[in-house]
């Protein structure tokens, strides 16, 4: 059982408990504080610099785009007819290159067109300086496909260098009362950490970071109230949304209350994260700066060097 689930994460259904609110703490003045700081919505819109996207497409076309001959592929099974129904057991495959194919070579410019939303023009100066177009009449729909998702892959990330974020409007935010409506659950015995500053009676956290951070949220005195952002909390980017993990209030010796949004993880170094969750986490900064609400977002992986920089 161990060796065919893996890694899979099996919980127990009888651990399972709905968290109710904190009233305490969802009714405060402090809570009502922070939500106010954070809880607005932004719209974005991107500046994206065509030669700059040009030179980054045909540069990774050219060095690492794998387009293999057309090939036949042949196989033989042995089919069993018996009451149960039919069984088939495949006996013999194997692959043979197409050597000196006539393919007919489909159009292209138009393909890439509509697969990118780029200028047929883009599209032509990627192509010619990529220098691979003979590949394309080894395995046509191949490239086709392959050369499309670079490019579109490309094109995410520099709309995140260009992406510019606007607030929507005082009307446009999520509302205190979701926390109420939305029914949250967590497994005793597994991710879950009973609270008192927190709006709900537990938090429930997603790794071991998350439930350090927790622990010491619980007792810092510093830190007045704090919340598990929600999973229905998102950010638009131009790379899907984004969810952060805390909204955190800490008032410091001089009685001030700062306000912060946190993205807390294993580890803050670009080169150890994915280069999309990088991506997301920079609009997250977008985001917060265009709310214009005095609240900071932050990435760290230890709760002792985010309250000893305050």
């Amino acid at each position: 059982m161990k060796k065919i689930a893996g890694n899979i994460n099996i919980k127990n259904a009888e651990d399972k408990k709905l968290i109710s609110i904190n009233k305490r703490r969802f009714l405060s003045l402090e809570f009502k504080e922070l939500w106010d700081k954070v809880k607005y919505k932004t719209t974005y819109s991107v500046k994206i610099n065509s030669s700059e996207l040009i030179k980054l497409c045909s540069e990774e076309i050219m060095k690492n785009l794998k387009v293999d001959k057309a090939k036949l592929i042949y196989t033989k099974a042995d089919i069993e007819i018996n009451a149960g129904g039919t069984i088939t057991e495949e006996s013999t495959r194997y692959a043979m290159d197409v050597d000196n194919a006539c393919f007919y070579l489909p159009d292209i410019i138009t393909y890439l067109q509509n697969g990118t939303k780029l200028t047929r023009r883009t599209v032509v100066d990627i192509l010619k300086q990529s220098k691979r177009l003979d590949d394309f009449k080894n395995n046509p729909q191949m490239f086709m496909d392959e050369v499309s998702s670079i490019i579109r892959r490309k094109m995410k990330y520099l709309l995140v260098g260009g992406v510019k974020y606007e607030k929507l409007g005082e009307d446009e935010f999520y509302a205190q009362e979701l926390f109420e409506d939305q029914e949250l659950y967590g497994y005793l015995s597994k991710n879950m950490l009973e609270s008192d500053k927190s709006v709900y009676e537990y938090v429930v956290y997603d790794s071991g970071v998350e439930e350090e951070f927790a622990r010491k949220f619980e007792k810092n005195n510093s830190v007045k109230v704090y919340a598990k952002l929600p999973y229905w909390f998102k950010i638009d980017t131009p790379l899907g949304s984004y969810n952060p993990d805390w909204a955190v209030l800490v008032g410091n010796n001089n009685e001030e209350k700062l306000y912060f949004v946190l993205e807390t993880k294993g580890s803050i170094l670009a080169e150890e994260l994915r280069l999309r969750e990088v991506s997301k986490i920079a609009c997250g900064h977008k985001h917060f700066e265009a709310l214009g609400t005095k609240v900071e977002f932050l990435e760290t992986d230890n709760f002792n060097g985010f309250i000893e920089n305050l």
